[in-house]
């Protein structure tokens, strides 16, 4: 596998914001719950008798994160959870979303969820396979890359894109692009 750069331009997404281990922490997958329901809630508008302008038949995107704290210690972890939304979804579709979402899979963590734009702007990033848990491997192929091309890292944050399903796949199978924003 190697680090490559690219630009990521701004996306908008359903985020909401948690701290502590994620393979412990049954709020993490409520968290994950909530954001699935909005994003199917989305996706489904037209067969509920709504279509917004501009929709297409799509795919719900895939969970990300972006994660911050020692990876030594997840407890100390800080993470902001999201699923993007495809460029048709504005406020009165994120409105119309809240209130399906209410009404046919109520949930407290609604509250928390935020519709926001996030831009990562310049970024290295790379494909990892394997456990979450050999993630610092990848990250220092990606340190390397950024060194040798004279990149700094702008946050100490990163992002993950999980492309496969934890629950279903086996971990030395999972797929997840890491990414860094550089400068």
């Amino acid at each position: 596998m190697s680090s490559c750069q690219d630009t990521i331009p701004k996306m908008q997404y359903f985020t909401i914001n948690g701290k502590g281990n994620p393979n412990d922490n049954k709020d993490f997958q409520d968290k994950i719950g909530v954001l699935y329901s909005l994003s199917y809630a989305v996706r489904m508008m037209p067969k509920n008798g709504y279509t917004p302008n501009g929709y297409f038949e799509y795919t719900v995107y895939p969970l990300e994160g972006i994660w911050s704290g020692n990876a030594l210690d997840k407890n100390s972890f800080e993470y902001k959870i999201m699923i993007r939304q495809p460029n048709f979804v504005n406020s009165e579709v994120v409105e119309k979303a809240f209130k399906i979402t209410k009404k046919k899979k109520p949930n407290p963590l609604l509250e928390q969820v935020k519709f926001e734009e996030i831009e990562d702007g310049l970024c290295v990033q790379m494909l990892h396979i394997g456990s979450y848990d050999d993630e610092p491997k990848s990250f220092e192929q990606m340190q390397k890359f950024i060194d040798d091309n004279n990149y700094k890292r702008i946050s100490a944050t990163h992002r993950e894109i999980y492309l496969s399903d934890f629950t279903k796949v086996e971990k030395d199978k999972l797929k997840t692009v890491l990414r860094y924003s550089i400068k």
